[in-house]
């Protein structure tokens, strides 16, 4: 049961994170990997499979998508419960002894539970695939079932109770395999993450992923030129900004997340969605150099290299503004301690295995450092990033320069992070 994928009527609640374009395009992905299981079991069993579409111009526009090979025809009327029993009965009509009806957004659904599916319905009259959200993945019958398909809530939390107490009000036997999560809304973009199709398409890219909480008037600067070196994907996990933040980064096209506010939990949700190889952690108010994907890759394949930074330099004019470039450089090449200002990078498994960023009010990019040099060396690419002066402007340059160092100091000496934290603030 699948929906032709039109830009706008397909994942319409992932339309706000990925605009609707990237909503079709994840559409055709899911269902890509759905009908390559559907194909890897079928090809091990006598099984019919057969593509109803809804929503599609024409059966030419379904075939052009789908392929010659799979037998295609329209769903037709009606709401999905009725669009369902009507293919079931239709295969059961036509001398299926058992059907199984799937969507085509369960990047977890395998041939290995297809054919569960089948042998389950050898002792059961009717198997369910639970899904996370409430509703199901699967529905396997042997014969005619429309009382399953009546009076469901369709799209709601509740598709799966009411459908086994139409069950129990029939007393038919239900089995129930493994609960698989669809990929529906934004928070189920780190599941479709995790699949092969997913790396796959990914391999070689950069996924820039920038916090952002109130962030107007950086952030144009800081995604065009994150933009231009034609990246994989750019992620903007907002904190809960008040202003335009949301507005423009999706203006600009970028894929954009929602988090409690603190960088380390926006930037472990936007790794989380994210399918790139690289991952490249971006504030919102640093503009990144010209051709930083390469400067990325060529750092990272470096033997013994387990993570990376760009070179560091501030925005505008004001005293001591070149003894801070130098001496933050000094600390990130000769002790490989970057600040996260710097753009801090590291390949996508290397970012699982050390856990992500700890998620800490502050200090999080130094912890990440020290995780990452455990594995290996941390290099600073032979290219500059350009940060905001704002900070040391408006505190004064030696007092943030030494507040840093103290915040620093502290972290080591064992203060708790939250008292670190209200020190930075000045709280």
């Amino acid at each position: 049961m699948l929906k032709y994928p039109r830009p706008g009527a397909v994942k319409t609640r992932l339309i706000p994170a990925l605009g609707e374009r990237r909503a079709a395009e994840l559409h055709r992905a899911l269902v890509r990997h759905t009908i390559a299981e559907v194909t890897r079991f079928a090809a091990r069993h006598d099984v019919a499979v057969e593509a109803r579409i809804a929503g599609a111009p024409d059966e030419a526009a379904s075939r052009a998508w789908l392929g010659g090979e799979m037998a295609i025809s329209a769903q037709g009327d009606g709401d999905l419960g009725q669009r369902m029993d009507r293919a079931a009965q239709a295969a059961l009509a036509d001398g299926a002894a058992n059907v199984v009806v799937i969507g085509g957004d369960c990047p977890q659904l395998t041939a290995e539970h297809l054919a569960a599916a089948f042998a389950t319905l050898g002792h059961a009259d009717v198997v369910l695939g639970p899904a996370t959200d409430g509703g199901y993945y699967l529905i396997g019958l042997r014969a005619p079932q429309p009382t399953l398909f009546q009076g469901i809530s369709w799209g709601g939390a509740e598709v799966l109770v009411q459908t086994l107490a139409a069950a129990r009000s029939i007393s038919v036997k239900v089995e129930q395999l493994a609960t698989l999560r669809d990929v529906d809304v934004p928070d189920d973009l780190a599941v479709w993450a995790e699949t092969a199709s997913a790396r796959a398409a990914g391999r070689g890219g950069v996924s820039v992923i920038i916090p952002a909480l109130n962030e107007e008037a950086s952030l144009p600067a800081t995604l065009s030129a994150a933009l231009k070196a034609g990246p994989h994907e750019v992620i903007v996990v907002d904190g809960g900004s008040g202003d335009r933040t949301v507005e423009i980064a999706r203006r600009h096209e970028t894929i954009v997340l929602a988090a409690p506010p603190g960088r380390a939990r926006q930037m472990n949700r936007g790794a989380a969605a994210a399918t790139g190889e690289f991952l490249l952690f971006l504030h919102a108010d640093t503009i990144l150099p010209g051709g930083y994907a390469a400067h990325i890759g060529a750092t990272l394949a470096r033997d013994g290299v387990a993570g990376g930074a760009f070179g560091f330099a501030l925005e505008g004019e004001f005293a001591g503004r070149r003894w801070i470039e130098r001496m933050t450089n000094w600390r990130a090449r000769r002790r490989q301690l970057p600040y996260g200002d710097q753009g801090i990078f590291v390949r996508r498994e290397i970012f699982g295995q050390v856990g992500g960023f700890p998620e800490l009010p502050i200090m999080e990019d130094y912890a990440l450092i020290r995780r990452l040099r455990r594995l290996g060396r941390v290099v600073i690419a032979p290219a500059v990033a350009v940060t905001s002066g704002r900070r040391w402007q408006r505190r004064g340059p030696w007092r943030t320069t030494l507040l840093n160092q103290v915040v620093v100091l502290g972290y080591r000496l064992g203060v708790p992070p939250a008292r670190l934290a209200a020190w930075y603030r000045g709280e």
